[in-house]
């Protein structure tokens, strides 16, 4: 009998609740810090409160990673659910110290934890964890699920287009050629996410918001494959009817084997800011 491999990663992940459930995910929350108080990464704050009051609240959340403990609850939760084995892929390094958690909650553990970083975040991630699970599904082991997940990292992009650079200022989260930009606060810059460096990059830089919104899906379909089956997220934070209009384009324009919308966490959007739209995916 294969052994019983529980997957877990972290709440950067942006998978709808739905995929989350169907698979089984265990999810380990980062935390938003926010004046004198701290909040679980959509458990006692969610997306949709989160955005609403980043707009009307003047001071900057920042956000921290979890700690060892969490990690070592979730990996107890699970092994008395019955694993045998254990898999974790995290937020990216290069992004934040949540790998190093995980790492050292594994050390001495009762069971073996296999410890994967996606080299990015949010969908990117999600994506990730998403082969992992499906490959699972079909009696994968765990070599098969970390292969499956490497696989699919290395054929991905995401793309972001932000209302602002404001946020990443703030959050210490611009790194690279992307200072570059910095004086540029008026315009519409994208950013872009290395897989390989697990860092963020600069993209193009747009006037309006029109402009930036076709030039994120002129840039991001650029480098797709698309003669191949396509799955494609759109993401948002707090702005939906934009991310459906996008998400009915790529539809009719390339008619992907799988299409997600979902909004973008907390913790992703103490970086990015409202109003911020991505796309991001891969072709088979």
């Amino acid at each position: 009998m294969p052994k019983k491999i529980a997957l877990i990663t972290d709440s950067t992940n942006d998978l709808p609740k739905e995929y989350r459930k169907k698979y089984k995910i265990y999810v380990v929350p980062l935390t938003i810090v926010w004046g004198e108080n701290q909040y679980l990464d959509g458990i006692e704050l969610t997306a949709e409160d989160f955005y609403i009051r980043l707009l009307a609240d003047s001071n900057f959340p920042t956000t921290s990673q979890p700690t060892p403990k969490q990690f070592l609850s979730v990996y107890q939760k699970a092994r008395a659910d019955g694993a045998e084995e254990i898999l974790v892929i995290t937020i990216s390094s290069a992004m934040s110290g949540t790998i190093g958690s995980a790492r050292t909650a594994a050390e001495g553990f009762t069971i073996p934890v296999h410890i994967m970083d996606s080299k990015s975040n949010s969908m990117s991630l999600g994506w990730q964890v998403l082969a992992a699970a499906r490959e699972r599904e079909k009696g994968g082991d765990i070599q098969q699920m970390m292969e499956a997940v490497t696989k699919v990292r290395q054929n991905l992009h995401y793309h972001i287009v932000l209302e602002t650079i404001d946020y990443l200022f703030h959050g210490g989260r611009i790194a690279g050629a992307a200072r570059l930009i910095g004086g540029l606060l008026h315009l519409k810059p994208q950013i872009r996410v290395n897989h390989e460096s697990g860092s963020v990059e600069a993209g193009d830089i747009s006037r309006t918001r029109g402009q930036a919104i076709e030039r994120l899906y002129s840039s991001f379909f650029k480098l797709i494959d698309t003669t191949r089956p396509l799955h494609i997220a759109v993401l948002h934070n707090a702005a939906l009817l934009e991310a459906e209009a996008l998400a009915e384009r790529v539809r009719q324009e390339f008619n992907p084997k799988e299409l997600i919308i979902s909004i973008v966490s907390p913790v992703l959007g103490v970086h990015t800011g409202p109003k911020a739209l991505a796309l991001c995916g891969y072709a088979e």
